[in-house]
């Protein structure tokens, strides 16, 4: 029993001793050298922030039901935007996509370089009634107070359609001649999926054999805060995002009067299989987080370095830290969330049919069938249908190391180089899931900080942006936009 006792103690010291070896040992990914800094560029900033105002007042919203979209917004939107920007549109060969989406290119002298392209969306989400009046400017008055624009679409997405077309116009105006073509696409429905802005645009684009060196979309963003243990601002940049579905789960049963009721009606088969389901989650996935914490790690505390840094030990410690928070678990797992139910239509009428939708949000990785069969064995009952709608697989994962990110890398590092940057997979959906037929290199960004306290607004109540940091999401844009097009980082 001693020698037992011993040789697990030695075992634990052991395991300990490498932990620390390897803690310390860590030093994670150097972020990529940021000189020389960008200066500032030549632009009438108090011209564009009028300008930058002025878009957030029309009211290009997307509703679930299209028959309740304004296409007059969208087709005034453009109006602005055509005297606004002279010269892209008449020299970056303005399209419309489906009457309302927007395409513009300038050729480049080099053919043999594939052209890369910059996305942005015009519509918006709508603004509650009922929440209305907590504004403190109004969502679509185009309001600067105190060095700060207000308004619906001042984070997503009007900053980057705005931010873009101010750096392309100052590029022409300095009549730069590209050697590598640019394209812009911007959409008027992503809020809604993209369906008829983004993937008509994509199959365009298809239809003309073109293929890019790298797309870049909005998505990831400057995190400051929001990151526990790290001190700098992160740049997230997202290589894949999650897909989802949902699925109609379905039960029927003959019906009657309440008074004689079976043992189990069709409502109650059915919350037993939500019960199930719920107490069914799926496995756990750290390849997004341990790629992010790689990039950021070295900047960490002991504590955080010792975990990431021997995962083949504390893995599950990490898991369980992680699962604790609904944000954090949704990076490393498919999630489930029950969102409608049916039943009866009264007190006392037993349902022919319940019902309930299970919206699910899944991991790279993850099909809509691996969904399907899952739900299948935690559910185990045949009375229960399950019917999959309004699908959209995850996406792939883009690599890191490639000519799109590292552009992207770069061009953040020289805007600040007090902001680190790292991969990480976006949660939500973007327009940027149509273009993956189009390039292996598809990335999520825009220059927009998000902190603590600014996060909520992101489709939330006082939506805004600091002048400052639409300056800096201009000089941004141009940078990366001046590097791409004169071919840097080509062989």
């Amino acid at each position: 029993m001693k020698k037992i006792m011993l040789l697990l103690v030695l075992a634990v010291s052991l395991a300990l001793a490498v932990a620390v070896v390897r803690t310390f040992s860590y030093y994670g990914y150097q972020q990529v050298s940021a000189e020389p800094q960008i200066a500032p560029i030549d632009i009438d900033m108090q011209a564009a922030t009028q300008r930058f105002a002025k878009a957030l007042t029309f009211a290009t919203i997307s509703h679930d039901d299209p028959s309740k979209v304004d296409t007059q917004a969208f087709t005034d939107f453009h109006r602005f935007l055509a005297t606004a920007f002279p010269l892209v549109h008449q020299q970056a060969n303005p399209q419309t996509v489906n009457e309302h989406s927007l395409v513009f290119s300038v050729q480049g002298s080099d053919t043999s370089l594939q052209p890369a392209l910059f996305m942005g969306h015009m519509d918006v989400v709508p603004v509650d009634d009922v929440t209305r009046e907590q504004w403190q400017h109004d969502p679509f008055g185009g309001v600067i107070a105190n060095d700060i624009v207000w308004g619906r679409g001042a984070m997503d997405d009007k900053v980057t359609v705005m931010a873009l077309l101010e750096s392309l116009e100052y590029l022409l105006r300095q009549g730069v001649q590209p050697k590598r073509t640019v394209y812009f696409a911007f959409g008027h429905d992503e809020e809604v999926g993209g369906e008829q802005g983004a993937k008509a645009i994509a199959e365009t684009f298809a239809q003309q054999g073109i293929r890019f060196a790298f797309v870049l979309d909005e998505g990831g963003a400057v995190t400051d805060g929001l990151m526990q243990g790290i001190q700098q601002p992160v740049a997230i940049v997202g290589v894949a995002e999650k897909g989802f579905v949902n699925v109609k789960m379905t039960v029927n049963a003959e019906g009657g009067h309440s008074s004689q009721p079976p043992d189990h009606t069709a409502a109650g088969i059915l919350a037993s299989a939500i019960v199930k389901v719920e107490n069914a989650p799926f496995e756990t996935d750290l390849q997004f987080t341990r790629m992010t914490f790689d990039r950021v790690g070295q900047h960490a505390g002991f504590g955080q370095k010792l975990a990431m840094a021997n995962l083949w030990l504390l893995a599950p410690l990490v898991e369980a830290t992680l699962l604790g928070d609904p944000n954090s678990a949704a990076s490393i797992r498919t999630t489930t969330a029950v969102t409608m139910l049916s039943g009866s239509s009264k007190s006392n009428i037993l349902p022919t049919e319940a019902s309930a939708v299970v919206n699910l949000r899944t991991m790279p990785g993850v099909t809509t069938n691996d969904v399907i069969a899952h739900l299948q064995q935690a559910i185990d009952d045949p009375r229960v249908t399950l019917t999959p709608f309004m699908a959209n697989e995850a996406s792939p994962v883009s690599s890191t190391d490639t000519l799109g990110y590292r552009l992207i890398e770069k061009t953040i590092r020289r805007i600040d180089s007090n902001v680190l940057v790292a991969p990480y997979m976006v949660r939500g959906g973007t327009d940027a899931k149509h273009f993956y037929p189009l390039s292996d290199q598809v990335y999520r960004f825009m220059m927009v900080t998000l902190t603590p306290e600014s996060l909520p607004r992101f489709h939330g109540i006082n939506e805004q942006l600091a002048v400052a940091d639409y300056e800096r999401a201009i000089r941004f844009f141009h940078a990366l936009l001046m590097a791409t097009a004169m071919g840097d980082g080509d062989a």
